[in-house]
């Protein structure tokens, strides 16, 4: 009986002694565990989006007649550049001629009338105030005057008319720009305010780009800038790129003010103007815009490798704590930027990211942090 005891004292202190051998492996093993870390720092990053969009036109102005005649002359080249009042149409102006003519004549012959009414006028007031006239001779020398005056006003109105249809006859560019093809030749009967454009003249420098944006990126925009977590420098340059990739070698501007939504679309079309000395962009030219649309002061970036994410999409890194021990912190991104995560919540400066050894880790276990290497390009 004794001795059965005694085998079983025997295991239990060896059992213990098992457990004890095993607790101290396991602990020497975590204190051997390494892994890599990153310290964050807050730092000042340009925040950028790129977007499509298409050039167009900043001014277009389409030509139109105001007056009826035959075209006689077109004073310009298809194609071409125009000015600000350059004659692009002559039209036959003959029965324009004629009229201010006519009505030149008119209001010669009401002056005329006019002369000798202020006359008869001037003379009946006399004579009234001799009582050799009566009154009713005398208001009737004064109306012809007034109605003389009249006439003289309305002549002269009739003749500036007629003088301005006779300018109309000469059509010139509203605006300087290129011109496109005319819709009529020589010979052509035109009529005053026609539906029909005669031509179109483009101003293309500077040249517009719409880009389109949804509706809740430009709110959360416009939601940092108020706010102050973005630096809002006013006119947000912009970085245009052409349909093979290359740079365009002039900047940008976007204008807030020049923003649209499409009801149907929830899409915003944010304008952008943009030099075109050159006229390398033109109407129609499918573009990539990156809009440096502002600086995020004391932003946190995050190596992408210290970030993971669970099946349900949320991510997470995990921080060693001064007492050597790891945390793991859910946090939340906001974009890439190079190799880094910008991040929004979660994590702050002088926090230890692990990259590298987190496959090692278990709930608890102190590790052995060792600073990532800085490689110089």
């Amino acid at each position: 009986m004794v001795g059965k005891l005694y085998a079983v004292c025997l295991i239990f202190l060896m059992l213990s002694a098992c457990q004890r051998d095993h607790a101290a492996t396991e602990h020497s093993r975590d204190e051997n565990i390494s892994v890599t870390v990153v310290t964050l720092k807050e730092q000042s990053v340009t925040l950028t989006r790129e977007l499509t969009g298409r050039a167009i036109a900043s001014v277009v102005a389409e030509i139109r007649p105001q007056a009826d005649g035959i075209v006689q002359q077109l004073s310009f080249q298809e194609g071409g550049i125009v000015h600000a009042g350059q004659t692009l149409y002559q039209l036959d102006d003959a029965l324009y001629r004629a009229d201010v003519a006519s009505n030149q004549a008119s209001l010669n012959r009401s002056l005329a009338t006019l002369e000798a009414a202020r006359l008869n006028a001037r003379r009946s007031a006399a004579l009234f105030r001799h009582n050799a006239v009566s009154r009713q001779d005398n208001e009737t020398a004064q109306s012809a005057l007034k109605e003389a005056e009249a006439d003289v006003a309305l002549a002269r109105a009739t003749l500036e008319r007629s003088r301005i249809m006779l300018g109309y006859t000469r059509i010139v560019a509203p605006v300087s720009g290129k011109i496109g093809k005319s819709s009529v030749t020589q010979g052509a009967l035109v009529n005053a305010n026609q539906s029909v454009a005669l031509a179109r003249v483009q101003q293309l420098d500077p040249i517009h780009i719409d880009l389109n944006q949804s509706s809740t990126e430009l709110l959360q925009l416009r939601k940092a800038l108020r706010q102050g977590s973005l630096n809002d420098t006013r006119a947000i340059p912009v970085t245009v790129l052409l349909e093979d990739g290359t740079v365009y070698p002039h900047t940008g501007q976007l204008i807030f003010s020049e923003s649209s939504v499409d009801p149907e679309t929830g899409r915003y079309t944010l304008r952008v103007t943009v030099p075109n000395p050159d006229d390398i962009l033109l109407p129609g030219t499918y573009v990539r815009a990156v809009i440096s649309y502002g600086e995020r002061k004391q932003a946190i970036l995050a190596p992408q490798q210290s970030i993971v994410r669970d099946a349900r999409g949320t991510a997470s890194a995990h921080v060693v704590k001064p007492d050597g021990t790891v945390e793991q912190r859910t946090v939340r991104t906001d974009r890439t930027l190079g190799d880094q995560w910008l991040i929004d919540e979660g994590l702050q400066a002088g926090d230890r990211v692990i990259v590298e050894g987190l496959q090692k880790l278990r709930a608890g276990v102190v590790v052995h942090a060792a600073e990532a290497k800085v490689t110089s390009d």
